[in-house]
């Protein structure tokens, strides 16, 4: 899990946070494509349906976290 950071934002701080977007980025769209797959099989496998719906939700939901932070700290530094 990716955790938000409350340090000051300086430029190598954002870059860092640039590439945890980057690498959480890729983690969601490949368990955006196995849920996708998942719902493609269904009924096969419906009993995983939920616990891979909420790691993926939980993955996008940091995503949009670590976003909105990326956009205050790159607000902050200009």
């Amino acid at each position: 899990m990716v955790e938000l950071t409350t340090e000051i934002s300086t430029k190598e701080a954002i870059e860092e946070l640039k590439t945890q977007i980057k690498r959480l980025n890729t983690q969601a769209g490949q368990m955006k494509m196995d849920l996708h797959d998942l719902a493609e099989g269904l009924p096969t496998d419906f009993e995983k349906l939920p616990e891979e719906a909420a790691k993926t939700y939980e993955v996008y939901k940091q995503l949009d976290a670590l976003k909105k932070q990326l956009k205050d700290w790159e607000k902050k530094i200009k």
